[in-house]
């Protein structure tokens, strides 16, 4: 009894393994994010395994079942959309509860949408982390660059076509004009387009055509310049005694943060200490 987790192509219906595909070939079934998409990938390698939708909206309620089915000596896949499942797709109930039982969970490794494009941005690939979708509002979705901006590594997140051009604009917001940053989309499709320039030149390039619009996004970020944050901090240093004269401690950072571009809690740190 075992639980696959079987990584699929991101577009290109030939990035799939010979394991891959054999795995899914012999399991006794197949979860699948949506069963009418899978089943173009099925039927063109001929998999005819049955199949059953296993989503984030069922997969509380499935999981017991499932596990059941696994301790009854059943192997059973499971495949997202794309690419590598529970990487912002359904799955970390299941595998979890799976591992309690003592059921082996074997990954079977392929195309990520995140590593792809991370391999081939140009921005360094030493030391990395993934925020999945970032909020859908804005307010929230600031406040979610705000926190990362200052990552001493470079950020990862995925974005909707419905909200890329409003999540450059906050990018640039948050930011500004200097950092690089990569948007890469439809990748190993025939629009495979990876971009690595500064947030202006990819606004441009997004408002320049409604089609370069499309697609899901990776968007990867720089880390932060090192000589920036020094400076920063040393600014830091000079402006907030002098505003902690004038007002409080929650105002006074908020007023750095948008002086320095230093996150706002640290400096709302460092003013109460002050």
């Amino acid at each position: 009894m075992s639980l696959y987790i079987v990584a699929t192509p991101i577009g290109n219906l030939e990035d799939i393994s010979f394991r891959a595909i054999e795995t899914l070939k012999t399991v006794d079934l197949i979860l699948a994010e949506d069963t009418r998409h899978s089943k173009k990938l099925l039927n063109h390698y001929d998999i005819n395994t049955p199949v059953q939708a296993f989503h984030e909206h069922n997969e509380s309620a499935k999981t017991a079942a499932v596990v059941v089915e696994l301790l009854a000596g059943k192997n059973i896949a499971l495949i997202s959309d794309a690419g590598t499942p529970l990487i912002s797709d359904p799955g970390f109930v299941l595998v979890s509860e799976a591992k309690k039982v003592g059921i082996t969970v074997c990954p079977i490794p392929g195309a990520s949408a995140l590593i792809s494009a991370l391999s081939s941005c140009g921005i360094a690939s030493d030391s990395f982390s993934f925020f999945g979708f970032l909020p859908a509002k804005s307010s929230a979705r600031i406040k979610a660059i705000q926190a990362i901006s200052h990552c001493h590594e470079t950020a990862v997140f995925y974005e909707s076509p419905k909200r890329i051009l409003a999540c450059a604009n906050d990018l640039l917001g948050v930011l500004g004009e200097e950092r690089i940053v990569c948007f890469a989309k439809e990748i190993t499709k025939s629009f495979e387009t990876i971009k690595t320039s500064t947030l202006p030149q990819l606004i441009e390039y997004l408002i320049e055509d409604k089609a370069h619009q499309k697609g899901e996004f990776v968007i990867i970020i720089s880390s932060i310049d090192k000589r920036n944050l020094v400076a920063g901090e040393a600014q830091l240093d000079k402006i907030l005694p002098i505003l902690l004269v004038e007002m409080g401690a929650s105002k006074a950072a908020k007023l750095a943060a948008k002086i320095t571009g230093i996150d706002k809690k640290h400096c709302y740190q460092r003013a109460i200490k002050l």
